[in-house]
């Protein structure tokens, strides 16, 4: 019997705008303006027996249309290739622009395909992707970060992790880093004594402190009880990172702005986290994650995906371990569908692969489209 076959693919470059500018401590630090948009590269894969799948990779600030730039110069070495063969396609890709490396923009484009290739292998088995991976739990813990931004006052901040706890989530991640750690410290106290000892309650950094501030308040910070303290310096120092961790009874989490395996393996073999974040699409896709995952898994690392929660949420439900999984709505008018909280818990939807369509404001947003193959 013959296998199928890759007939068409769409790429489209996607622009959605945030209702408000997002600030954490890079903008408040002078590194970075304030986020107002956020660009996707959305790939669409239809097969000859007319099966489909989606998937998107992303970028803030900068590095959308770039991604977008190079999945145009690879996307047609996808026609007429067996789309169960996601391996081997990922390494035909791969080589296709080998000569811009195998980390950043060159995987991150890749990624999208990627991700709708898995998609499109669960929709053919009529399965949720989590099941196609081997799910050990129909549910995920879940906590809230957009709420906790720096640019919100304290009461709004407030008011929004109590909202996100009536609305099923489970914990709640607020953004620290200032230049004023003093301001930090009065932040987090509030937001405690506001949510009480029970909540789970995370912080933030962003990469914004060097060693002895983080050490510092590190300490300070052991008296309530957090969850993590999440990218407390720069995310390429692993030999900082894991001074932190074997120092401080808080536990470490950092990896959401490594855009490789290779990357996150450093910080696995200098045990500089408690909690390992990888993010899918910025690692170069699902492919990768399975890799990084099974090897996170073997040293013993809890797993907190970072963004994304409508991909993170099926290979959080695969890990072994308890995992989180973020939740933002800021995706939400991308889609049709949405996902479900409940005890503190996000669900994973018993529909088909991802479990998600595009909608029609997803199209009016999209500002540049190209196509593969034929129709």
């Amino acid at each position: 019997m013959p296998s199928d076959q890759i007939r068409h693919v769409r790429l489209s470059s996607v622009v959605l705008p945030l209702d408000q500018p997002i600030s954490d401590a890079k903008v408040l630090t002078g590194r970075q303006k304030p986020m107002t948009e956020i660009v996707f590269l959305f790939a669409e894969i239809a097969t000859a027996d007319d099966q489909h799948g989606i998937g998107f990779s992303y970028s803030k600030r900068a590095g959308g249309p770039a991604q977008y730039a190079h999945a145009k110069e690879v996307a047609a070495n996808l026609v007429g290739e067996d789309p169960s063969d996601i391996g081997k396609v990922y390494d035909k890709l791969l080589w296709a622009g080998a000569s811009v490396g195998r980390s950043g923009v060159a995987t991150q484009a890749i990624a999208a395909i990627d991700i709708a290739l898995w998609d499109l292998k669960a929709k053919r088995a009529r399965l949720p992707l989590a099941k196609l991976f081997g799910a050990h739990r129909d549910s995920v813990r879940a906590y809230n970060t957009s709420g906790g931004f720096l640019h919100a006052p304290i009461e709004e901040v407030k008011e929004r992790a109590s909202k996100s706890l009536a609305d099923g989530i489970g914990g709640i991640k607020i953004k620290v880093g200032q230049p004023d750690t003093r301001i930090d410290l009065d932040r987090v106290r509030a937001v405690r004594e506001h949510l009480g000892d029970d909540v789970p309650l995370m912080v933030d950094a962003n990469q914004q402190w060097d060693r002895p501030t983080a050490l510092r308040f590190g300490r300070v910070l052991e008296q309530f009880d957090l969850v993590w303290i999440e990218e407390p310096l720069d995310a390429y120092d692993a030999e900082g990172h894991a001074h932190l961790a074997a120092a401080l009874d808080t536990p470490i989490a950092t990896g959401e702005m490594l855009s490789s395996v290779t990357e996150h393996v450093r910080l696995i073999d200098a045990r500089a986290a408690d909690i390992i974040q990888p993010d899918a699409p910025r690692i170069g896709g699902i492919t990768p994650f399975l890799r990084l995952a099974a090897l996170a898994d073997h040293n013993g690392l809890q797993l907190a995906p970072h963004f994304a929660m409508e991909i993170h949420l099926h290979l959080a439900a695969a890990y072994p371990r308890e995992p989180w999984v973020e939740h933002f709505e800021w995706l939400n008018p991308l889609f049709n569908e949405r996902l479900e909280t409940l005890d503190g818990r996000m669900l994973v939807p018993d529909r088909p692969g991802l479990g998600f369509t595009t909608s029609d404001q997803c199209a009016a947003w999209t500002v540049d489209a190209c196509e593969f193959g034929t129709r």
